[in-house]
């Protein structure tokens, strides 16, 4: 399945994966989303038709449809087709995560071109509250609000136009008052910059924000970046997003808070609307509180065969 919108996709891009997975597999059937959610509808039939594997073309939103519409076909996790990305969006987070910057081609090859491919069964999240799923992440806050300035930047694309849209956001962002709770304890409550949770260790292609995370750990990774983060130390991280790798360490970025856990909790506490996204796109139900709760294992991935 191919989502031509995405923030890479092209004619040339798509014709070369139709190509590939001729000379790989046996069986292809080619298809193009046409609306919102569309990757999710066609990944939910294949699966229920029992296809061996869906290839995404797209970005991390296309990847989360795919992955929550397998979800949605209710077959038993032994018999859930596996799901192979090629990265085609603006941040490309999730294939970064399992792929790293291999190029795709290399990545389809070492998947399908094998006697025994390396299916790793991932982990995914749902949100309590609007029963969404998530594949790389969710976030509150500065995370969040960037994502609605990006829709107005231009002169830039991929990830530069998201951390260009971060930097214009931090100019009149204000931190807000939340509690975060992970497993029942509190491991914050004051002001918040934002809040990650996931799922996969970068967001936006270029932001570590989850330095720890593993993606079949049955576990959801927090960081929350607190109100003790200063202006210039935000930028630094918007400016050099590898260096976010630090954020675990507090005496490198004092005023992070980082836990690990089955469920997570963000609320707001002034009663106002959470600013909210997961896997890249906006959640508008205008909630005060979001809360995740992981789903091991869930997603059965084609993946490299050294796990990183």
């Amino acid at each position: 399945m191919a989502n031509e919108q995405a923030g890479s996709a092209s004619r040339s891009l798509l014709d070369e994966v139709e190509d590939l997975c001729g000379e790989l597999a046996g069986t292809v059937r080619h298809t193009r989303t046409a609306h919102a959610g569309h990757a999710r509808e066609i990944a939910a039939e294949a699966g229920a038709e029992g296809v061996d594997v869906v290839v995404a073309v797209g970005g991390d939103g296309t990847s989360s449809e795919a992955a929550g519409g397998l979800l949605d076909s209710r077959r038993s996790l032994s018999r859930r087709p596996a799901l192979l990305i090629v990265p085609a969006g603006t941040g490309n987070s999730f294939y970064r995560e399992v792929w790293q910057d291999r190029p795709w081609q290399e990545a389809m090859r070492s998947a399908l071109d094998v006697a025994e491919p390396h299916i790793r069964l991932v982990d995914m999240a749902r949100i309590e509250e609007t029963g969404e799923t998530v594949l790389l992440g969710a976030c509150s806050g500065l995370a969040a609000e960037a994502l609605e300035t990006a829709a107005a930047v231009n002169g830039c694309s991929g990830r530069d136009r998201y951390q260009e849209a971060t930097a214009i956001t931090l100019r009149t962002f204000a931190p807000h008052p939340s509690r975060i709770t992970v497993d029942g304890e509190v491991i914050h409550e004051g002001s918040v910059v934002l809040a990650n949770v996931g799922g996969g260790r970068y967001r936006a292609g270029r932001f570590l924000l989850l330095p720890r995370s593993v993606l079949d750990d049955g576990l959801l990774d927090v960081c929350v970046l607190t109100g003790r983060f200063e202006n210039a130390q935000l930028m630094r991280l918007v400016q050099d997003g590898g260096r976010t790798g630090q954020i675990d360490s507090d005496t490198e970025w004092p005023g992070a808070v980082y836990g690990r856990g089955r469920r997570v909790e963000i609320e707001r506490l002034d009663g106002k609307p959470l600013t909210f996204e997961r896997d890249g796109e906006l959640v508008r139900s205008g909630h005060p509180r979001y809360s995740l709760r992981v789903l091991p294992g869930a997603l059965p991935l084609l993946s490299p065969l050294a796990v990183t």
